[in-house]
């Protein structure tokens, strides 16, 4: 079982610098190394506080440099606010300076806020987002590749800067569409699903519709598809700590469904409001719904979540909201002492029985 961080890079308000959020952001990355994470990811969004993150490959490319072992990944890269030349030298470049750690995500974004501020037509995502999954293993794997599509069209070109991973790093897909997620599993890419901040009846439903994906590609989603979790979670004795983690994570969910469904609120044009919606979930649901606790409850969920959804990655959500910096590296350390190893191990003791 891999385990990741998840940091999305968010200003809550203007108590925080986006200086401070992006430096906590590169320090969440260096004690995640240094706990045994194996993988930290980064968002891509624009133009608000909900993520502070506006190019997860220039992230990747700093923290390369920070950092030695630790895998460094896109989650995820919006392709259609790409022109498709500068997007794959960028992926050969911060392959190559980061010695082969890319994990390179990708999706077709949901934004409609950001499209229009690009130029771009959200309704169109899907298609310029396929084009792009054509070009991508062509421009990695081919000396000289030229491509003509409807929205994408390149004369034969050629990457100067290399992938170190040949042809081309691991490929992760992110979406709610079953077709978009058929074709990542045929085409052999990974996928990055969440069930967002409900419980176990969620998590087997997500199960079920990924192993219809996969069955309708001839696929076993166990044996042939790599499929990571996002989840959020927190371990502590401190009942305070636990519900401001949790008060993040919902703030997370209120300002992601104010963009999604262009209900956004701001005073200023930037800062969008956090305002309660129907889909809000008590603190005694999310208790209930995520693996949050004293570090044997954690465990012991996370382990009931693994058993039904069966993933081979686990992305936590560390960085949310304002919570506080000092105590989440705290909570990233402790997962790297306890969570993990603990989990690892019975995982490793229930299949070798």
């Amino acid at each position: 079982m891999e385990f990741g961080v998840f940091i999305l890079a968010q200003q809550r308000g203007y108590h925080q610098t986006s200086q401070q959020v992006i430096k906590n952001s590169v320090e969440q990355t260096v004690v995640a190394e240094q706990a045994g994470f194996d993988t930290a990811w980064y968002a891509e969004h624009h133009f608000n506080n909900y993520s502070l993150s506006p190019s997860p490959l220039m992230m990747i490319a700093h923290c390369a440099g920070k950092t030695s072992t630790i895998r460094l990944g896109s989650a995820v890269c919006i392709l259609p606010l790409y022109h498709p030349a500068r997007f794959l030298a960028e992926v050969g470049f911060v392959d190559s300076v980061s010695d082969g750690r890319l994990e390179l995500g990708v999706g077709s974004g949901y934004q409609q806020f950001e499209f229009e501020r690009f130029g771009t037509n959200l309704e169109e995502a899907g298609e310029i987002y396929n084009e792009f999954l054509d070009i991508i293993p062509m421009a990695m794997s081919q000396k000289v590749f030229e491509y003509h599509g409807k929205y994408l069209n390149i004369p034969p070109s050629s990457i100067a800067t290399r992938c170190v991973q040949e042809p081309l790093p691991p490929m992760w897909v992110t979406s709610g569409n079953p077709v978009t997620l058929g074709r990542a599993v045929r085409d052999g890419h990974n996928l990055f699903v969440t069930s967002l901040l409900n419980g176990n009846d969620a998590i087997a439903s997500l199960r079920g519709r990924l192993e219809g994906i996969a069955a309708k590609e001839g696929k076993d989603l166990d044996r042939d598809v790599k499929f990571g979790f996002l989840r959020c979670g927190y371990a502590s004795d401190n009942q305070a700590e636990i519900d401001a983690y949790l008060d993040n994570a919902r703030f997370q969910r209120r300002i992601s469904e104010s963009l999604k469904y262009r209900r956004q609120q701001s005073d200023d044009g930037y800062m969008i409001k956090e305002v309660p919606s129907d889909t809000d979930l008590s603190f005694d649901q999310l208790k209930a719904n995520l693996p949050v606790g004293s570090v044997n409850q954690v465990i012991d969920k996370l382990l009931e979540e693994i058993s039904i959804l069966r993933p081979k990655h686990i992305a936590l959500q560390t960085q949310l909201g304002d919570f506080d910096q000092k105590t989440m590296l705290k909570q990233i350390e402790l997962w790297g002492d306890r969570i993990i190893p603990a989990v690892r191990k019975e995982l490793g003791l229930r299949k070798a029985a």
